[in-house]
């Protein structure tokens, strides 16, 4: 048989068994904390400064108390969810998310209570990242691995294109503070309910706590791979970790100052209004069509044509000189970038540390990702307030967007872990259990 048709085949046979938990991840992404405070806050701030005075770029502070807060939580959440199950971590953390962020709504005017707020929004929301999302993603899926990440990270390029006009709908409708409860009201309605029912590592679906104890015990025994330790002493921990500081600030510097970026090369504000909303849906487009490349050619060179292109973008935006058409493809580069970024990061760890440990690592790689998009808006920021100009800063981005695809392409071939024992089903976990609780020693990958 053609090995072709029998890769299909497993392909088609993993969609089919586990496409609850891609629709999950999906949803719990997109709702979470990587996207909904970073697409909201530009439209909240205006309203914020109107009620109490706040300036803009002491508001951005919160942003940067989020960052820094995931850049501890991050690794800390993926070694909970390597502990006690990807599953239990989510659930928790889309119900916190939830109702802190819908604490914005009782501001004072104390920019303190709102720089609090952000801090237990991040601290409990960090369970809502895609470290704990895509774990059981990519343990249920092995020949398109690539695909289903990047149509679970789907959500935050869906949401992203759906929430800010939401959101401005809400604040002219209702008020700002009507806003923050309902987009906080959204997880809790949305995502909540769909990842309970849907939301299910491999192989446990319907077991006891006890029964899970177990297997997570025996799935860290049993599963091959690194342990955080041993990634750590690897170069290419640390180059995947630089690759991920420089893209994700070439990344994450333009996007929040897409509109006045726009503004300054003199588009309408109508025609700004139009192409930022272009961001969202190419995004979608990066999330499938990087996944669907990656699982089929090489990563690392898939990502440096993929990231590289961004580049361009960058200069014809610190140009300034852009009719329509050029303006539009710059702004769906960045999208494009942004759409990559998030599967590639799950997709290189899974490939080369494995699975064992693959919620502390990615958490520990994530945490240098945060740190290049909270540092971004801010530079960008900072710049244009010295300069009136954001053309320098364009072009440094740029060159990380190159200098940063480059770096992942010594990464060189794919590890291979070899299985170190066979799973089984939840019944023999609960037979093992019941004949000698004490030495369970096998049980099926969670």
């Amino acid at each position: 048989m053609d090995p072709k048709m029998n890769v299909g085949s497993a392909g088609y046979q993993e969609f089919r068994n586990a496409w609850p938990v891609v629709l999950a991840a999906m949803f719990g992404i997109g709702l979470g904390l990587s996207p909904v405070p970073f697409y909201t806050i530009g439209m909240l701030a205006p309203e914020l400064n109107k009620a109490f005075g706040w300036q803009f770029g002491s508001m951005m502070v919160g942003v940067s108390i989020m960052t820094a807060i995931v850049l501890v939580a991050s690794p800390a959440v993926g070694w909970l969810a390597d502990r006690y199950g990807v599953r239990r971590v989510a659930l928790i953390s889309v119900l916190l998310f939830g109702l802190s962020f819908m604490a914005f709504a009782l501001g004072n005017g104390d920019i303190r209570l709102f720089y609090v707020t952000w801090g237990v929004t991040a601290l409990f929301g960090a369970g809502t990242l895609p470290v704990t999302w895509t774990r059981a993603v990519a343990n249920r899926f092995e020949t398109r691995k690539g695909l289903a990440l990047g149509l679970s990270l789907l959500g935050t390029g869906i949401f992203g294109f759906a929430i800010k006009p939401l959101t401005a709908w809400l604040i002219a409708a209702h008020g700002w503070r009507t806003a923050y409860v309902v987009v906080g009201a959204l997880p809790l309605v949305v995502a909540l309910p769909i990842a309970y029912f849907g939301f299910h590592d491999a192989g446990m679906r319907g077991a006891s706590l006890l029964e899970r104890r177990a297997s997570d015990a025996a799935r860290r025994a049993a599963t091959p791979g690194m342990s955080l330790a041993e990634a750590a002493r690897d170069w290419r921990f640390w180059l995947i970790a630089v690759a991920c500081v420089l893209i994700s600030f070439a990344v994450g510097g333009p996007i929040p100052n897409m509109e006045n970026i726009l503004r300054v090369a003199g588009f309408a504000p109508s025609d700004v209004v139009g192409l930022v909303a272009l961001i969202g849906l190419s995004v979608i487009v990066g999330r499938i069509l990087g996944g669907w490349l990656i699982d089929r050619f090489w990563a690392p060179g898939v990502a440096w044509l993929m990231l590289s292109l961004p580049a361009l973008a960058c200069w014809q935006l610190a140009t300034g000189a852009m009719d329509m058409n050029t303006a539009r493809l710059a702004v769906f580069l960045f999208g494009f970038a942004a759409g990559v970024e998030y599967d590639l990061i799950a997709f290189l760890v899974a490939r080369y540390f494995g699975m064992k440990n693959y919620g502390a690592i990615y958490g520990a790689l994530y945490a240098f990702f945060a740190l290049g998009a909270g540092a971004g808006p801010v530079v960008f920021g900072r710049v244009f307030d010295k300069t009136g100009s954001y053309s320098s800063i364009l072009l440094t981005a740029g060159v990380l967007f190159v200098v940063g695809a480059s770096l992942l392409l010594p990464l060189g071939r794919y590890r291979r872990f070899a299985p170190i024992a066979s799973p089984v089903a939840p019944s023999a976990v609960r037979e093992s259990l019941q004949q000698a609780p004490a030495t369970a020693s096998e049980c099926p990958l969670r």
